[in-house]
């Protein structure tokens, strides 16, 4: 994962795990590392980043554990080079992270590819539940009815229930939060493309902390620990 690299990957570790993790910028990184004696420049830093958060994330849900039959679906806004975007989110009964999609617009196709990608990775939920928004509606039932007729099994499936309501899904309006802590810093993305990347490095961060991965042999690891379990 790190051959060939300039610098320990104890240090490239570091580096990206707290720019995820806090309210820190890439030159508040680069003057942290001089501190410690290390030179290092803060666009190394954010390639870093962009390197390695897609790589640890891979990691990362190869050891998420199972989510719960009942989801809150809900959007959020992003800003990218000035404008808004969307990022689709979904946690479960328990608050844990569902799924996540990034979106340069909302509409119905992006709220359709959000739910399939959450549908094939982790199944059919019992229940959704949704503010008043009528295309994250008009998504469930077209994905639901999709599901349905693809399914193989000799069991009927029972439709996915869905639930509007505004005041239900404060529950997923409060996880927004965690999230748009740490982007609010950043000031705004340069590109789609470093937008997605980092914003799957913040959200596992998120799972992280909700602790949402299994480990062998330490079953609540810091995340210090978590990196290095994944790193290795």
């Amino acid at each position: 994962m790190f051959k060939g690299r300039h610098f320990d990957r104890s240090v490239i570790l570091l580096c990206v795990r707290w720019y995820l993790a806090y309210n820190l910028s890439l030159r508040n990184l680069e003057e942290m590392m001089a501190e410690r004696g290390i030179s290092v420049d803060h666009a190394t830093i954010h390639r870093w980043v962009v390197r390695y958060s897609p790589e640890l994330l891979k990691r990362f849900n190869a050891r998420k554990r199972a989510v719960t039959g009942k989801w809150h679906v809900d959007e959020t806004y992003i800003k990218v080079r000035g404008r808004w975007t969307y990022l689709y989110r979904a946690i479960d009964s328990n608050g844990d992270t569902v799924e996540f999609w990034f979106s340069e617009r909302r509409n119905l196709t992006a709220a359709k590819r959000f739910l399939h990608k959450a549908l094939v990775r982790h199944g059919r939920p019992e229940r959704i539940v949704i503010d008043g928004s009528q295309t994250n509606r008009g998504a469930i039932l077209s994905c639901d009815a999709e599901s349905r007729l693809l399914d193989r099994s000799r069991y009927e499936l029972k439709p996915i229930r869905i639930r509007q309501s505004a005041y239900l899904n404060n529950r997923i309006e409060q996880d927004h939060r965690a999230i748009k802590r740490r982007v609010r810093p950043i000031l705004g993305f340069k590109s789609i493309a470093t937008a997605k990347v980092i914003l799957g490095g913040i959200e596992m961060i998120h799972m992280m902390r909700k602790g949402q991965a299994k480990y062998a042999r330490n079953p609540q690891p810091s995340l210090p620990e978590q990196f290095e379990l994944l790193a290795a």
